[in-house]
């Protein structure tokens, strides 16, 4: 199985940090930013880095311990909504998470899981 499916001029993979899929442009008619891609599916690399920020992480939302996104994901589903910051290198099939991420997998290097398998 592949690590990686590209729909549309996005690749997608499965985050095992974030436990959910991430989304990479590498169409620039499709806007910025896009990243390089090593055209591999089974062993992806992309340049630069890969940033995804939610709820208070970014830019103009509320600070903890008042953040809305957070305490509404908590009240209603907290499995659909996490405030965080995924931050990772993704090179020959492998994902090194960056020491600002805030999930459990911050500062350690894992291969990617191959894509079908992980859904």
């Amino acid at each position: 199985m592949a690590k990686a499916k590209i729909i549309d001029g996005h690749v997608f993979i499965h985050c095992p940090g974030c436990k959910r899929r991430h989304a990479l442009n590498i169409d620039p008619a499709n806007g910025r930013p896009a990243w390089g891609f090593n055209g591999n599916l089974d062993r992806p690399t992309f340049e630069p880095s890969l940033l995804e920020r939610s709820g208070h992480y970014v830019s103009g939302q509320p600070q903890p311990p008042d953040c809305w996104l957070c305490n509404r994901a908590a009240a209603e589903d907290k499995k659909n909504y996490v405030c965080g910051v995924c931050h990772s290198f993704i090179r020959d099939g492998n994902i090194e998470f960056l020491g600002d991420s805030t999930h459990e997998l911050a500062g350690k290097k894992v291969p990617l899981p191959d894509l079908e398998s992980a859904d």
